[in-house]
């Protein structure tokens, strides 16, 4: 039987180090196309306050670069060791995308950030700002990489069950390259980066204008962030749509789970915007719905009914018992592999395989399991219902927020009237926001995903190593102090050159 204390702590071990490193990814991503534009200005008009910019962010984008680095180096290796039969059942498909990331955008990213530091008094100024963008685009190109693995693991494409070798092949690399959810995936969280690193670019030049110093440059980086930001946050909001449309086409469960929606929502289907989602009695209490809003949201139109957990969940039951079919294939192509009545039973149902997987929870020889066990092993593509309610109409919240704030400090440049205190400090307490939404929608993505690893194939407690729950607890307790420290470490730097300012860099520059 499953161990699931080691399920249990391999989750929390992943979870933790993925949401740390996510930290610094969004930051990297937004800044390094911010100092790309800044840089640009300068090439362009010569003036030295946007090369004393593009240093100055420089320097604090460098720091979270080393940090995102060390942080996320580590995650992978939790695929060899907490993970060790997800890496022998999917490694061929899943390890590809990563290795291309390692290869062609880590190392483009890693080899130029040297150029972007240190030649500055080396290189021209067209070819240093072709260094800066080339950076950006090394951020980018591993975000790309990096969401095409994980969208596959959402939505599995261009692969099949190989019964030869017992694991899943590619089929078709290019389906797995053009996955639709990867793709959203990608312009979403891509776009959520922007947001990030405009916020943290506007809160820290709010900062300086409260405290009276650095004016100039202050005000131009308000001018950048704001504009920027705003086509940013307004693309995290159109993308967001286009995401709940692949969510409802593909992940219905995690559909209904975010709506707390337990019956079949008629056509045209409303949204839930406020409820008390109750897991125990299967409703949502003092729901408040916006009429026709889910169905534009879920399906494009007004004539298309949407799931709801309790039909979800009788289909898959049929599954369950569909993918049984393909269980006693395979045991009978194992001791006979050429037996072409097996493989074509095996062929039929082979979609359904997964769902069949989910027996090993309560029995190791589930072609014997009983009504009750298919029944109970339906239940468990149902996750937590009120964490990803709740998780995502604060991250919904949140996105609107940032579309006010950066159209407000788009005006308020645009008018040059940067003297309203009470809309810096607004700015400047809303730093850590980006982060948390950031945050919360991987929570929804990931956790509204479960049982699975991969979507329909892979249930998640089949996924791990065979080691001690000891040996995982020890290594989890080793990354929270390690963490912590770097915590330390890079709030401690951040905020060290903050409060030095880019006015400490000109003096360092002009000693040198």
């Amino acid at each position: 039987m499953i161990d699931l204390n080691v399920v249990q702590l391999s989750r929390l071990q992943f979870g933790l180090t993925a949401m740390f490193h996510f930290i610094f990814v969004p930051l990297t991503l937004g800044l390094s196309v911010l100092l790309g534009i800044m840089e640009t200005v300068y090439v362009l008009t010569k003036r030295t306050i946007w090369r004393d910019m593009t240093q100055f962010w420089g320097v604090l984008f460098g720091i979270n670069f080393a940090m995102g680095v060390a942080t996320g180096i580590t995650m992978e290796f939790q695929f060899g060791t907490n993970w060790a039969y997800y890496s022998h059942y999917v490694g061929d498909i899943f390890g590809v995308p990563l290795a291309v990331e390692g290869l062609m955008a880590f190392f483009l990213e890693a080899t130029f950030i040297g150029l972007f530091f240190f030649g500055w008094d080396r290189l021209s100024k067209s070819a240093h700002c072709m260094v800066t963008w080339l950076v950006a685009l090394g951020s980018n190109l591993s975000a790309l990489w990096i969401l095409i693995a994980n969208g596959w693991m959402a939505h599995p494409v261009g692969a099949y069950f190989d019964f030869h070798t017992m694991r899943m092949e590619i089929k078709n690399f290019a389906d797995v390259f053009f996955n639709p959810v990867a793709q959203a995936k990608f312009v979403h969280t891509v776009s959520a980066g922007y947001v990030t690193g405009s916020i943290f670019v506007l809160a820290i030049s709010a900062y300086y204008l409260l405290r009276g110093r650095n004016g100039e440059l202050a005000k131009r980086s308000i001018m950048i962030a704001s504009a920027f930001g705003l086509a940013a946050s307004l693309s995290v909001v159109v993308l967001g749509d286009e995401s709940g449309y692949l969510a409802n086409e593909m992940q219905h469960m995690k559909i209904a789970a975010i709506e707390g929606l337990w019956k079949t929502e008629p056509a045209p289907a409303s949204f839930t915007l406020f409820g008390l989602p109750d897991q125990e009695q299967r409703t949502t209490h003092y729901a408040i719905k916006v009429p026709y809003l889910l169905g534009l949201i879920a399906t494009r139109s007004l004539d298309t009914p949407v799931l709801g957990i309790d039909d979800l969940v009788k289909q898959a039951q049929q599954r369950i018992k569909n993918g049984l079919f393909a269980y006693l294939a395979l045991q009978r192509l194992n001791r006979m592999p050429q037996d072409q009545a097996a493989q074509q039973l095996f062929n039929h149902y082979a979609n359904d395989l997964g769902y069949a997987l989910l027996l090993k929870r309560y029995t190791d020889h589930i072609e014997l399991a009983t009504p009750q066990q298919i029944q109970t092993a339906a239940w468990d593509i149902v996750p937590n219902v009120s964490p990803l309610f709740w998780s995502f109409r604060l991250m919904v919240a949140f996105g609107f927020f940032f579309v006010i704030l950066f159209l407000t400090a788009f005006i308020l440049s645009v008018s040059r009237r940067f003297d309203k205190t009470c809309f810096l400090k607004i700015a400047l307490f809303s730093l850590p926001l980006p982060w948390l939404a950031a945050e919360l929608g991987w929570f929804v993505a990931e956790y509204g995903r479960q049982p699975w690893v991969i979507s329909g194939i892979l249930p998640t407690f089949l996924a791990t190593s065979s080691i001690t729950t000891t040996a995982i607890a020890t290594s989890l307790i080793g990354f929270i102090v390690l963490y912590s420290v770097l915590t330390c470490v890079e709030l401690y730097l951040m905020t060290k050159y903050i409060r030095l300012g880019p006015e400490y860099l000109l003096k360092k520059s002009e000693a040198a």
